[in-house]
């Protein structure tokens, strides 16, 4: 059975700034080509997690400036479409994530965007902590929920079980609830 972290529980209480993965032009961790960054460090312990390694927050090694710009230069290619935030929790490591979000914002505003799995819901999230919320605001498609063995499927589109939902954060926070996101393929035949 998994725990529940709440969501008012501050990431400087639990991370040490260390990622398990930097994987660079990857087509699986969302819309396009990707640059995935997998943080260390969860509490959910989901049953049947595919990435149980990470649960550690000593996982992997810090990140570091190098790390960092390594990933904007990589985030610079014109074929890259975004960032992915895995872990982990990428919610419990908001120090590593506001770091890299910021400076993605920063050098291409919204023309990149950025993908997050979380075990968190949405409303967990809108209601939590400072650090939470302002990670929030900087994703624009936010995978949410615990992993659920007893859920699991293995056909959903970028989840693993049919509790969790992608969805789009900007429309989410303007309606103040839960808005499902929207491919951008199908969005443009409707």
């Amino acid at each position: 059975m998994s725990r529940d972290p709440q969501p008012d529980w501050l990431a400087e209480r639990f991370s040490q700034g260390h990622v398990a993965d930097y994987k660079p032009f990857v087509f699986v961790d969302g819309e396009g080509v990707r640059c995935s960054l997998y943080v260390s460090g969860c509490l959910f312990a989901c049953e049947g997690c595919f990435n149980e390694a990470t649960w550690s927050f000593r996982y992997g090694s810090p990140y570091t400036d190098e790390l960092e710009e390594r990933i904007l230069a990589d985030l610079a290619h014109e074929s890259v479409q975004g960032l992915s935030l895995l872990g982990g929790e990428p919610f419990l490591n908001t120090g590593v994530c506001l770091r890299l979000v910021r400076r993605l914002r920063e050098q291409h505003g919204r023309g990149k965007d950025v993908w997050c799995w979380t075990g968190y819901t949405f409303e967990e999230l809108a209601a939590g902590s400072g650090d939470k919320q302002e990670l929030l605001a900087e994703v624009d498609v936010l995978v949410d929920g615990r992993f659920e063995i007893a859920h699991r499927d293995l056909t959903l589109p970028f989840r693993g079980s049919t509790n969790q939902r992608v969805l789009s954060v900007p429309a989410s926070l303007a309606a103040g609830r839960a808005v499902p996101w929207t491919a951008a393929s199908k969005s443009r035949s409707t």
